[in-house]
């Protein structure tokens, strides 16, 4: 596999450019490849010590995407969606790497990606209108854009529990897994966190370790995915009618065709017409289970209707009464967190070297030199997986000093919460792109569909400040605020605020309480944002040159 540019060459190359991406996942990417079609010199800083962004370090057991392999995939290029197959329907963190890394050979990208290099400090010069770009390397880059393709799930939480250091067995992250991954064979294993990555990580391991004991201070509702090899007739018809499907995707709520959202309301339909529909959605799999009706994200009722039915899903397939109950959310709608897609995760619960620790009964006192302890009892182990998740949104933003017009810090702009412009800019720092940042749908839509959505945006603002002499873009204070307010009215009217999520920031002590996504669809936002383009970008204030650079 071809090397990216080693730190010598890049250490000669001219320090000018006109862009700096920070990020090599797959919105650093399709950013790189769009900006090189226009002529524009650009070029990626990547921490990691390979491409790949959160398909590069999340590589803990049973990794994968919860969204059909079909649809979290590149659609800028015909030629490529035919070209690839994928082997199963929900494809596997080995697999997406596979692709990213064949998008990145195809598309000849690899020689403007600089990798081991981590964005320490960008700042904005108002004298020459550019960004000064520091990098751990020592190395300075001035460059007239800086893209922030940094990922919203990128920035893994650490242990906050007295102890955390002390244990003397084997101590891994779900968020930086060893690459040759780990044998735990016959070994006592404790893991913290029930998210995303803890459930695929039980569930994965509980097979071969000796005793796995999960600690879990909130269940989550998961459902399954009935993964496989993909169907053949599905993958033939995907490519038959890729056109009309992608439109579908770029216009509906969250940008997923499987979602089949229903238009009907749960509470005007009767019992056995909801359990039929609930039934045949859970049979199915997937994110789906929890579209099935138009009211099931706004009215609480509605949606005690699904969450009593999955509610039941799981006392039916854990054998245990008490362990049952444990796993059963109580305190918050379904899918006002991100839904969990399983396989065979409650399952997991009827083995004997398996048991569930509830961390609201019998919170965590410590981590010791020999386990965890509870207030109920010590816990040995030989090794301890912390799947505690992410300073989700804007914790990777907030790790690089940016600072903007007068020395203004982004960390400190956003102390009370971020306020963004449609998610992709902020006022007082022009040139400043986010990809999928806060105020966006991001993490609230099929990512790959919201990425292309902010990259095509962001090439074509960049051409168009090219194409007319234009210096810099950024958003005004009034936009800024006006589209906080818009977003923070949508989020009231849903149930996503009743709960304690990161979509919140709930999961980071000391965070401000503030729903970051866009929760009006991607379809809706897609079409806001092109109304600011063909209204002269309007909430956007646009500068000529004032010298040369």
């Amino acid at each position: 596999m071809p090397k990216s540019r080693p730190v010598e060459e890049a250490a000669k190359a001219p320090d000018m450019i006109d862009a700096v991406i920070v990020g090599a996942g797959f919105a650093g990417l399709y950013m790189l490849h769009r900006l090189r079609a226009m002529g524009v010199s650009a070029r990626i800083y990547e921490a990691g010590s390979d491409i790949g962004g959160t398909w590069f370090w999340n590589r803990y057991p049973g990794a994968r995407v919860d969204i059909e392999s079909q649809e979290y995939s590149y659609s800028f290029s015909d030629e490529l969606e035919f070209d690839w197959q994928w082997t199963e329907r929900y494809a596997s963190q080995p697999e997406l790497l596979k692709y990213i890394n064949h998008v990145a050979d195809r598309f000849d990208l690899r020689h403007d990606i600089q990798l081991d290099t981590r964005v320490t400090e960008a700042v904005y010069d108002e004298t020459r209108d550019r960004w000064r770009i520091l990098t751990d390397r020592g190395e300075r880059i001035s460059a007239r854009y800086c893209v922030m393709a940094t990922g919203c799930l990128s920035a893994a939480k650490e242990p906050d529990i007295p102890g955390a250091g002390s244990f003397k067995g084997e101590t891994y992250s779900t968020a930086s897994w060893p690459r040759d991954g780990v044998d735990f064979s016959g070994k006592r294993v404790g893991i913290i966190g029930t998210g995303s990555s803890g459930i695929q990580t039980i569930t994965t391991i509980a097979p071969e370790v000796g005793t796995l004991t999960v600690f879990q201070r909130t269940p989550n509702f998961s459902v399954p995915a009935h993964n496989g090899p993909i169907d053949p007739a599905v993958a033939a018809d995907w490519k038959a009618n890729r056109d009309t499907y992608r439109q579908e995707e770029r216009e509906s709520g969250i940008g997923i065709r499987a979602l089949d959202p229903g238009e009907a309301l749960a509470l005007e339909a009767s019992p056995e017409e909801r359990r039929r529909v609930y039934e045949e959605r859970w049979a199915r799999g997937g994110f789906c289970v929890a579209a099935g009706y138009a009211d099931l994200g706004v009215d609480k009722a509605a949606n005690d209707t699904l969450a009593e039915f999955v509610g039941d899903k799981i006392r039916s397939i854990v054998k245990d009464p008490e362990t049952a109950e444990m796993l059963v959310p109580k305190t918050y709608p379904i899918a006002s967190k991100r839904l969990c897609v399983d396989t065979g995760y409650f399952e997991v619960y009827n083995r004997d070297n398996v048991s569930l620790v509830d961390l609201i009964a019998t919170p965590i006192e410590a981590i010791t030199p020999t386990g965890i302890r509870t207030t109920a009892q010590d816990h040995e182990f030989d090794a301890i997986i912390y799947a505690i998740g992410f300073d989700a949104m804007t914790g990777a933003l907030d790790r690089i000093d940016i600072r903007g017009r007068g020395g203004e810090r982004l960390r400190d702009k956003w102390a009370a919460g971020p306020v963004t412009y449609l998610g992709l800019m902020a006022s007082g720092f022009p040139n400043l792109f986010m990809v999928t940042g806060p105020g966006s749908p991001s993490v609230l839509s099929n990512m790959m569909v919201s990425i292309e959505q902010h990259v095509d945006w962001i090439a074509d603002c960049i051409g168009h400040l090219g194409d007319h002499q234009l210096t810099t873009i950024e958003a005004t204070p009034e936009a800024e605020q006006a589209w906080v307010a818009h977003v923070n009215e949508i989020a009231d009217q849903t149930l996503y605020v009743q709960a304690n999520s990161w979509y919140l920031g709930a999961n980071v002590p000391g965070k401000p309480r503030v729903f970051m996504p866009y929760p009006g669809g991607v379809g809706v936002y897609r079409e806001k944002c092109d109304e600011v383009v063909a209204n002269a970008y309007e909430g956007f204030a646009l500068t000529g040159a004032t010298q040369m650079a």
